[in-house]
Formats: structure tokens, sequence, C-alpha cells
């Protein structure tokens, strides 16, 4: 026998109707980026297009500069200065290759053999950034002094006559040569070295040396086919904010260094607050940055990581 279903009940009159769900304002992520892109805008756009607009002026600081569009600007800055772009690329390349010599193995011990130890060494290793940059790098004038048990120590092991010899120190003397200039781009910069690198091998799983080992692998072998590969991208990350930084650098090389180890930050800062010479300086930037551009650019590409592209 077929059953006859109640039919529901009307809906009263007075019942309030239900409100549709409320849909989220569309401009709301826009809103939410508003402050990030005028800080951009503000303290970024802004001053590169004032510094574009300065390279192409002409005139002198008495008489004032105007928009000339003068690019020959450009080609006499590089032409006067390439030892000094040279230069900073060279130190700052060195700097590079040593914080990641003596920053991996660290990276390494903190990220599978620190223990309890780890957050420990992590504060040793973020420790230097709550002093000043420059009472650092004046720091090291005092361990690089003649006579001092650093110098002798060199002296001992004859490293200086290699040195010497390579043209990065001179005598038993290291302030004032391209060696001080080099440790101390490296020491004020292998803090963002290491802790790239920590973060990367910090993710690698361990059951991956285990299964490594599991097939004979020697450590090694280990290294080289799993945990090197692994960590490329803090690798590709560290080198970058290393060398970066310390190819515009000019406080190492003006406290360290001497005349004849001047980077091309140096020439910058110098053109711009002592000779005065705007338009030089401006164009200076600008080819630093473009050189800087293409330089990492080629790398990522080179380097493979997918993270960075």
């Amino acid at each position: 026998m077929a059953t006859l279903t109640e039919a529901p009940p009307p809906l009263s009159p007075t019942a309030p109707a239900k409100k549709p769900p409320r849909r989220r304002g569309r401009l709301t992520p826009y809103w939410l980026l508003l402050p990030g892109l005028l800080w951009l805008v503000v303290f970024f756009a802004l001053p590169m297009i004032y510094q574009a607009s300065t390279s192409v002026q002409t005139g002198s600081l008495e008489q004032g500069y105007k928009v000339t569009w003068h690019l020959a600007t450009y080609w006499d800055a590089l032409g006067a200065y390439w030892p000094q772009f040279l230069r900073s690329v060279l130190y700052a390349g060195a700097a590079t290759v040593l914080c990641l010599v003596l920053g991996y193995p660290l990276a390494y011990l903190i990220a599978f053999r620190a223990g309890r130890w780890r957050n420990l060494i992590m504060i040793l290793v973020i420790a230097p950034f709550f002093t000043s940059f420059l009472i650092r790098t004046l720091a090291w004038k005092t361990i690089l002094a003649d006579g001092g048990p650093v110098v002798g120590a060199l002296n001992t092991l004859h490293v200086l006559d290699v040195t010497s010899w390579l043209g990065w120190t001179a005598g038993d003397r290291v302030l004032a040569t391209p060696l001080a200039v080099v440790c101390g781009l490296t020491y004020n910069f292998l803090p963002f070295m290491i802790l790239p690198l920590y973060s990367s091998l910090e993710r690698i799983d361990g059951r991956l040396h285990e299964a490594a080992g599991d097939l004979y692998a020697r450590p090694s072998t280990v290294f080289r086919k799993v945990t090197f590969p692994l960590s490329m991208p803090g690798v590709v990350s560290g080198t970058l904010l290393t060398f970066i930084p310390a190819s515009g650098d000019y406080v190492n090389a003006e406290l360290l260094g001497s005349t004849d180890t001047r980077m091309i930050g140096n020439v910058i800062q110098t053109q711009f607050l002592r000779v005065l010479d705007y338009p030089t300086a401006a164009a200076l930037s600008f080819i630093l940055m473009a050189a800087i551009l293409l330089m990492v650019t080629f790398y990522i590409r080179r380097s493979g990581t997918e993270d960075l592209v």
C-alpha cells in the first residue's frame, strides 16, 4: 500500500528570510598589499627614478644640474673605474667561497649533530648581529694587527709566504692588504650563509641517509649524492645573500684596506660625499646593479634550483 507523505507546513509570512552568505570583498587582497606597495614605491621606485635622472644630468653643484640625457657618463665612469669593479667582484667572490667552505660544515653540524646544543649554537651564529657592523669591522684591525698572535701564527706556519706570493699580503703585514679586506667581508657576511644552509639542511629527511646507508653507500657518497643536491636551494640562497651585499660594501675596504684595495663602493661613496659628482656616482651605482643582476640571473639559471627561479 502506498504511503502518503505529509506536505511541509507553509512558511509563516512573519518569518524572516535567510540572508545569503556574505561574499568577501574582491578588493580585500589589494588593500592588504597596499602598505607594502606604498613602501616599495616611496623608498625604492622613486629613489631609483631620481637616481636614473641624476645619472644623465650635466652641470655643476654651483650652477645646478640639468637632465641632458648625457649617456656618455656611463661609458666614462666604466672606463675610469673598471679596476675597482673587477676588484669588487674578486673580493666578494673570494669572501663568498670562504663563507661557503666555513659555513656548510657548521650548518651541517647544527642540522644533524648538534642535538640539545642546537639552540645555543644558533644564538652564537646570530649574536654578531647585535653588535654594530662598524664595531665588528674595527675589531679586525686589532685581530690582524702587526705583531699580534694571528699574524705571528701565520708567519710560523709560513702562510704569509704563500699569500705574499699570490699578492694578497705584503711581507709580514696583513692589514691594508686584500687578505684583510676579504677576512672582514667573510666574517661580517658569514651568518647570511649559515642560516639559509641550515634551513635547507634541516628539511632533509634523515631516513634518506639511513636508506643510503642500507644500500652500502659510503658517507662521502651519501653527502655527494643525497645531502648536497638536496641542500642546493640553501647554497644558492646563501651565496646570493653573501655575494650581493659584499660586492657593494665599502666599510671593510675603507677600514681594513688601503688605496690599492678600494672597491667600487668606496668610489661611489667618494663621488657622492667628497667629490660631489652626482651624475658619475649615480651612473656607477646603476652599472653595479646591472652587473650584479646579470651575474645573479646567470648563476640561478645555471644552478638549476627551481625554488629560486
